[in-house]
This record gives structure tokens, C-alpha cells and sequence, in this order.
């Protein structure tokens, strides 16, 4: 099953960063390899925080922010429109039994002008 999930959310065309609940980067689909690793010049990001990428202090208060408004309301966070006319949003992740787990990076067209 474990190769069906990971061939599914490769399939989706754009970048996803699963981030667990202490913030280590967990999964990056294919996508999200390639715009971290090949486009931004990161390497091996996987188990390692995700403040190595935003380490700005600023960047990790909206990001702590946001997950914490995630979990008070269960809903998305929008966070930014890239300079590809991409929106990106925080989503949260729950298990089985609806416990938080961590949050996806998810990013979409901006299909607003």
C-alpha cells in the first residue's frame, strides 16, 4: 500500500512536503524533489527540520503560527503566491484515530489574476 500512496501523491503535478508534528521533513513528492533539490539547491531534506529551509525568524513564527491555527480550527492555511503564480498552503494530517500528525505543504495554480 505504502508504494500506491507515494504513487499517488507523485502523481499529483505539483510540489508536496509532508512536515511531522516537531517539524522534520518526512516525504517530498517527486515534484517537491525537484523544486527543492534540482530549482532551490537544497540536498537531502528528508529527516532533517524544515527550519534548515526557512530559517528566518520570521519564516518560523508564520510557520508555527500557521500549524497552530491548523490544529485550532481544521482548516488550510494559505500561505503565499510563488513567483510561478503558485498558491501554497499548509494543510493538516491526522491518523486513524484523529490524532495531528503533522501538516502538507501543497502547492496548486493560482488560477486568481
Amino acid at each position: 500500500m505504502e508504494e500506491i500512496y507515494e504513487s499517488i501523491l507523485n502523481s499529483y503535478p505539483y510540489p508536496i512536503v509532508f512536515v511531522d508534528n516537531d517539524y522534520i521533513i518526512k516525504f517530498m513528492n517527486k515534484n517537491a524533489q525537484y523544486h527543492y533539490y534540482e530549482e532551490r539547491g537544497y540536498e537531502n531534506l528528508i529527516g532533517k527540520s524544515l527550519f534548515d529551509c526557512h530559517n528566518n525568524e520570521k519564516s518560523i513564527e508564520k510557520i508555527k503560527m500557521g500549524y497552530e491555527s491548523i490544529k485550532k480550527t481544521g482548516k488550510e492555511v494559505f500561505v503565499c503566491v510563488t513567483t510561478r503564480n503558485q498558491r501554497v498552503y499548509m494543510q493538516g494530517v491526522k491518523d486513524s484515530q484523529g490524532k495531528w500528525i503533522g501538516f502538507i505543504e501543497r502547492f496548486e495554480l493560482n488560477l486568481q489574476i
